[in-house]
């Protein structure tokens, strides 16, 4: 399973030093799922232990005159080799076309980074119909090299991100499924995942794991998640 928790721009560098403090040290002895945390940049750090640091986002260069970017140097410093690609905030926030998601995907590919690539659809597109939608979807593979074999495909139905509404677990497996057919990755869900309904997600057969959001900011809160997901590869 890959448990990881995508904080945006919430908490400080003490903040997460903290939490991951707390975390480490509530990790069970035998915890198998892959824990991954991706803190803002801000707050990105050296860390020792089982939970691994990534980051929400970068520029695709080593070095250079990119004003208020962050760089593979930068990155290097604090040890930093996973990164969360295509997020639906930053394609329909900030206004990232796919082909600038595509060359960030291209670039850390060739660096060897364990890549989180979110794909995701907005309202509009799910309510008209299966056609529309796995079309859509399927732009979101545009120039990206299913080949590669170090990533995980998040999937978070834009509708569904901080809104508290969560689709059927019929439509997420549906999706899941479908995504499936296309990559021998891990898939896994982002989307309004809480302590309430994660069990019921992560046992869904297409669903590798969950990528949290607002729900994760508490530890106590993340800390349960993890140990419902180890309860779940135990069964």
């Amino acid at each position: 399973m890959v448990i990881s928790a995508n904080f945006k721009t919430n908490k400080t560098r003490e903040e997460t030093k903290e939490y991951l403090n707390t975390l480490e040290q509530n990790l069970h002895p035998s915890t198998s799922s892959e824990i991954i945390i991706f803190p803002p940049t801000t707050a990105l750090q050296h860390h020792i232990g089982r939970v691994e640091i990534g980051v929400q986002n970068s520029y695709p260069v080593e070095r250079g005159a990119f004003t208020g970017e962050i760089g593979l140097e930068q990155l290097e410093e604090f040890g930093i080799r996973t990164i969360l690609i295509g997020h639906s905030e930053r394609r329909e926030i900030l206004k990232e076309s796919q082909d600038e998601v595509a060359k960030k995907f291209q670039f850390f590919a060739e660096k060897n980074f364990k890549i989180i690539y979110c794909i995701g659809e907005p309202l509009e597109i799910r309510k008209e119909g299966r056609e529309k939608l796995f079309h859509y979807l399927e732009n979101q593979f545009r120039d990206i090299p299913l080949e590669y074999s170090n990533y995980t495909i998040a999937y978070e139905p834009i509708w569904a991100i901080g809104t508290g509404i969560t689709p059927t677990m019929e439509e997420i497996e549906e999706v899941l499924k479908w995504i499936k057919e296309k990559t021998d990755r891990k898939v896994i869900y982002g989307g309004s995942v809480k302590v309430a309904n994660i069990e019921e997600i992560l046992r869904l057969p297409s669903c590798d794991g969950v990528l949290v959001g607002s729900a994760s900011l508490e530890v106590t809160d993340f800390i349960k998640m993890i140990n419902i997901s180890e309860d779940i590869s135990k069964s």
